[in-house]
């Protein structure tokens, strides 16, 4: 199977999906980079950076950052709701935000408002414009993410900051970073947007009011959780102890084996025999629906085995074209797309299980579907015929074997 550096550079894992999943935590791979044939498939670890705590909202929904305003919606609103809290016309709500004035919005979902109203106030529930904690470098923080990230991936654009209050915080106002604001482009997810800004996906959700398939509309204005100024920097990268050489003078020569220890004589490697390297295992053969909490996604070989941190789940070859079927009894939860256009699938099973299934084409169902073990809901495509499946409790991936056997 081979794949071109590119590719295998963006591959991801169904971490994804969870562009897509709710109610899961820590170590999913959100947005699935990685490379099913070789590296590492699970990117889960390039966004754990720690972020901050949105800060509360006024009565009005309102909060004020030094360059811009924010209003987050309370259950059921519409926009002609938040307009009349606010005070600011719903047009201008719709055209900042691309949503329409009708549309019911998630309770936390972030509108960004165009223009700044009255500063949140004892009046208004608030306590002021939101000031950067003292001694803290909020360019630095603030910016630091973007600067890491792999710019290539996503397409951003800045949005032009309004005019900044003109008054004085008070002595009880809440402290924070300024996130930066990030407007959602065609083909956009939020795991893709996690990523990078090197922050998790549920951050993400939960600063900007996600609901639990992490949707994102083209247009919708994301903030980006800053950086907690509190949380302990990362251990630097261990110093390698490996000798090394200047250009031009060669590599240093090993100590052979044999000048600590002799060889053995021929008669007695002669006595060695090599093992014998195990045959991939044939998943149709070996599976008996009876006996299996689960049952395998496609018939054919594990061409990559489960491995914590490294890969979390397995990827199984197959025919192309070959179908691809429920795992077990469950809900489609969700259906989406990586950066490369790769289909991935998310099923949700009773006791908080999820099986994800990566790299598909053909969907059969769709999202909000009942499907049964055994029942085909894609196929396998004509190209890399292979499908990676996870098998997640909660945001956790597990290793599938103890499902599958």
């Amino acid at each position: 199977m081979v794949f071109s550096q590119a590719k295998r550079i963006r591959f991801i894992s169904a971490g994804l999906a969870l562009s897509v999943l709710a109610a899961c935590e820590g170590g999913f791979d959100y947005d699935l980079r990685g490379d099913a044939a070789g590296s590492a498939l699970d990117t889960s670890d390039a966004a754990l950076t720690a972020t901050s705590k949105r800060p509360n909202p006024d009565n009005r929904g309102v909060i004020s950052y030094p360059n811009y305003q924010v209003a987050v919606a309370q259950r059921d609103d519409t926009l002609q709701d938040v307009s009349a809290r606010v005070g600011i016309p719903v047009e201008e709500l719709s055209r900042t935000n691309g949503i329409a004035p009708d549309v019911k919005l998630r309770q936390d979902e972030v509108i960004v408002l165009p223009y700044r109203v009255a500063e949140p106030s004892p009046a208004t529930g608030g306590t002021g414009v939101i000031v950067p904690p003292g001694g803290v470098d909020i360019a630095a923080l603030a910016g630091g993410a973007i600067e890491s990230a792999n710019t290539t991936e996503v397409q951003t654009s800045s949005l032009a900051p309004a005019a900044a209050p003109v008054t004085t915080p008070s002595e009880n106002a809440q402290t924070g970073l300024e996130p930066v604001r990030h407007k959602v482009k065609r083909g956009e997810t939020a795991f893709t947007i996690a990523r990078l800004y090197n922050v998790s996906v549920r951050s993400l959700a939960e600063w900007n009011g996600l609901g639990s398939d992490f949707t994102i509309r083209e247009n919708q204005i994301l903030l980006i959780p800053p950086a907690d100024p509190s949380a302990a920097a990362p251990a630097p990268a261990a110093v390698s102890t490996v000798a090394t050489t200047k250009p031009g003078e060669g590599s240093p020569t090993p100590t052979p084996p044999s000048a600590s220890k002799p060889l053995p004589d021929d008669a007695t490697a002669a006595k060695v025999a090599a093992a014998p390297k195990p045959e991939s295992p044939d998943l149709g053969a070996q599976q008996s629906a009876s006996q299996a909490a689960m049952g395998y996604p496609v018939s054919g070989k594990i061409i990559r085995p489960y491995a914590k941190g490294k890969n979390n789940g397995i990827d199984i070859a197959g025919d192309a074209g070959a179908p691809v079927l429920a795992a077990a009894d469950g809900k489609v939860a969700a259906i989406t797309t990586d950066a490369d256009d790769v289909t991935i699938l998310v099923v949700r099973h009773p006791n908080n299980l999820m099986t994800v299934y990566y790299n598909v084409a053909d969907v059969k169902v769709s999202k909000g579907t009942n499907v049964k073990r055994g029942q085909p809901m894609a196929q396998l495509p004509e190209e890399n015929a292979f499908v990676h499946f996870e098998v997640r409790d909660g945001f956790d991936s597990v290793d599938p074997a103890p499902y599958l056997k």
